[in-house]
């Protein structure tokens, strides 16, 4: 089986500059990462131009997967496509090769019917903004109940429907994917995947949330093993990016070990 090849996600370790970010990576042999556009301190939020993200990366041997992200993408309003204008064109100055896309997950836009209709109307409008700046679009369905596009079969049934593969891709998260209940997998039209661990013995399914989300250790309860032997033995090449929220994982006084120990814990495993 292909070994997984690992990425960075900013939120692994969000209080290091981007600099500092991008050589961390480096010093664990990693090559490909995700900027964020929701770090106060961090670039995007803070002023930062791209050409500064852009010159930082390639002083790094940094590849810039996307950034992360489009808030509410399917609630397209004329907002919406001023903020997805911003983002697109900034990605491309600063050398991004994509822009993820998250839904609205605040109770709204559930309906039956609605949910499709509004995400059709938002890949639609987006894709004209993706091509003109050559980025794909990573649709990520989110497990959350409460969450608008829960469904990753949902999201690959509206991008053969606007005639969007190429353009659009799926991201598979782990943590999302159990949370979601949905066996399906998709690895042919996935373009990333977030990884994250459920260490706490605890807390039942229905709730967990971002703040539970820790790297992949030996107590995992979100079967990351088997996820990505899955998504490797359906053809998936892409990276494995390393996405956790919690504030353990984020006051970390070494990344550098943390990373590694999941790192060598899922290549001896999978």
């Amino acid at each position: 089986m292909s070994e997984p090849r690992f990425a960075l996600n900013h939120m692994v370790a969000p209080r290091l500059s981007a600099g500092a970010f991008f050589g961390l990576g480096k010093a664990l042999g990693i090559t490909e990462f995700e900027i964020r556009n929701d770090l106060e301190s961090n670039a995007i939020l803070d002023g930062t131009g791209p050409e500064v993200i852009r010159d930082l990366a390639r002083q790094n041997g940094a590849s810039l997967i996307s950034i992360n992200a489009l808030q509410r993408f399917n609630d397209w309003t004329s907002e919406r496509a001023e903020e997805a204008s911003e983002l697109a064109n900034y990605a491309a100055a600063c050398g991004a090769k994509a822009l993820v896309l998250v839904p609205v997950n605040d109770g709204s836009g559930k309906l039956e019917g609605e949910r499709q209709s509004n995400l059709r109307v938002a890949l639609k409008a987006l894709r004209p903004i993706l091509e003109a700046n050559s980025l794909v679009g990573l649709v990520e369905p989110l497990g959350f109940q409460i969450c608008s596009l829960r469904s990753k079969k949902e999201a690959a049934e509206a991008i053969a429907a606007i005639d969007g593969r190429g353009r659009f891709k799926l991201v598979h998260d782990t943590f999302h994917h159990v949370l979601a209940g949905e066996a399906e997998i998709f690895p042919e039209l996935t373009g990333l995947v977030h990884i994250s661990g459920v260490d706490d013995q605890d807390v039942g399914a229905d709730d967990m949330r971002d703040p539970h989300r820790v790297m992949v250790t030996e107590r995992d309860r979100l079967n990351n093993i088997g996820q990505i032997r899955e998504l490797i033995a359906g053809g998936y090449r892409g990276p494995f990016s390393f996405e956790p929220f919690a504030a353990s994982v984020h006051a970390s006084v070494d990344p550098h070990a943390m990373i590694r120990g999941s790192v060598e814990l899922i290549r001896a495993r999978v």
